[in-house]
């Protein structure tokens, strides 16, 4: 009944509102162009605040962000936008890049924040096996709702219907060929705990079902943060952190479960069944404990490797705070071997919230801004690439950025991803209110800017040298 239910309110709305909405309702200037939205938490610190800069690719918790889709040959991607250098008002935007001819599309409204400036909003993205491509925005607990759109026309960004608005913060689909669309998310319950839903057609979804909601002494919820992927044969898992007493500034430890029959049911890595939701501190799912340590963990990433087993990306730091005392900001990876969790440390960089991402090449890749950028102990900094010789052996294989004006931070891989658009990025002054702008980038060290203002429909990226 629950289903039906729900099937029926997503139908009526979709009847309402499912009229397609262009670029030009929504936003009429004529030259908007790739421009990044800027933001500061303002939680201020002796070092500057616990977070802020060019946050239009922003967060780790938003999965994924872009993707490559071989039929059109174009990478689609979506990112917070502003609709100008003064404005710190969030637009929900969606860009192309096409390879053949190494131009992009001028960006488009998918869905305007009315004013709000959080890019907590921002969106997400999928393409689904008939190529119609989904941008899922987020909301903010009860607070702002979010919404799920569809392309009026496959593999088009011209326009999109509006599906539904309900509650989901930080959406993460994924598109699962023979299976459907599934989607993990948050909902805020006084704390953060983990949701997921699944849909044969992306209408009709059923009911919210949690995943994890971690509960401490008997009676203190704990809250989580999360990322997830799927594999290519039909698995998804995710990796998630605990919040202790509920406080996100207290996350800790590293969890992971995964599912192979589209979240019937739900095991650990080494195929142990997992009983859902997840209410214990101690228990199957847990692979590292960093609370006893008095570490806080920061998801950046996952991925699974060429035997389905899973790897984590993450850093790890002695408070949340910026700058020195919580030192070392220490990256690590935590991968499954077939029998055990293997961690190994990688680089240290400056900021929790430094973020980059895996990148697969010849070998795998991160890209992050692990160097120190303009603005010290602040989000972000200078992008390195590094290589790994072996899974547990890295090194630095390039630094792509050097002498930046701004700090570049949240570096997001494409899914698929074909050269030279494998990962892109915003800058921003980690300090002060500044413009943002978009960049892409390859494994080689290439770099392109994507053009702020646009007064045409197609134009070529600035290569940046």
């Amino acid at each position: 009944m629950e289903i039906l239910r729900r099937s029926t309110q997503l139908f009526l709305i979709y009847c309402l509102l499912g009229s397609t909405i262009s670029w030009g309702q929504i936003n009429p200037a004529s030259d908007l162009g790739y421009r990044g939205i800027w933001f500061e938490l303002g939680q201020k610190y002796p070092y500057g605040d616990k977070y802020s800069g060019g946050l239009g690719t922003y967060t780790a918790k938003h999965r994924p962000l872009a993707a490559y889709d071989s039929t059109t040959n174009c990478t689609y991607f979506v990112y917070g936008g502003s609709p100008d250098s003064l404005s710190r008002h969030l637009l929900c935007m969606i860009g192309c890049y096409d390879h053949a001819t190494g131009m992009v599309q001028r960006p488009k409204v998918v869905h305007d924040k009315l004013g709000i400036d959080d890019p907590h909003d921002n969106p997400s993205i999928m393409i689904d096996s008939e190529g119609y491509i989904w941008v899922f925005v987020s909301g903010r607990g009860t607070v702002r709702p979010g919404y799920k759109y569809r392309s009026a026309v496959p593999r088009s960004i011209e326009r999109f219907q509006q599906i539904s608005t309900e509650e989901m913060t930080y959406p993460q689909p994924w598109y699962l060929d023979g299976f459907g669309y599934f989607h993990f998310f948050t909902k805020y319950s006084g704390v953060r705990e983990l949701y997921y839903e699944t849909s044969k057609d992306g209408f009709q979804w059923t009911s919210d079902r949690k995943l994890s909601g971690i509960v401490e002494h008997g009676q203190d919820k704990a809250g989580h943060y999360q990322v997830s992927a799927a594999s290519p044969h039909g698995k998804v898992g995710t990796f998630f952190s605990r919040h202790r007493f509920g406080h996100p500034d207290q996350r800790t430890d590293l969890y992971y479960v995964e599912s192979t029959d589209f979240g019937d049911t739900w095991q650990n890595a080494a195929g142990r069944r997992v009983q859902t939701p997840i209410n214990k501190v101690v228990g199957s799912a847990l692979v590292k404990d960093f609370a006893t340590q008095g570490k806080n963990v920061y998801l950046k990433d996952m991925r699974y490797d060429s035997n389905d087993f899973p790897v984590c990306l993450y850093l790890t730091s002695n408070g949340h705070i910026p700058g020195p005392t919580p030192a070392p900001y220490q990256w690590q990876i935590t991968r499954w071997d077939g029998a055990a969790w293997k961690t190994t440390a990688l680089f240290q960089s400056d900021h929790n919230y430094d973020m980059g991402s895996f990148i697969q090449g010849s070998n795998l890749h991160i890209v992050a801004p692990s160097a120190a950028g303009p603005q010290l102990w602040a989000g972000g900094g200078e992008i390195e690439i590094w290589e790994s010789l072996s899974i547990d052996t890295w090194e630095r294989k390039n630094t792509i950025t050097k002498n930046s004006r701004f700090n570049h931070s949240y570096i997001r891989s494409v899914l698929g991803g074909k050269p030279p658009f494998r990962f892109f990025w915003a800058n921003g002054d980690g300090h002060h209110f500044s413009r943002s702008n978009l960049y892409f980038g390859d494994l080689t060290g290439k770099v392109w800017r994507l053009p702020y203002t646009m007064n045409r429909t197609w134009e070529y990226p600035v290569r940046i040298h």
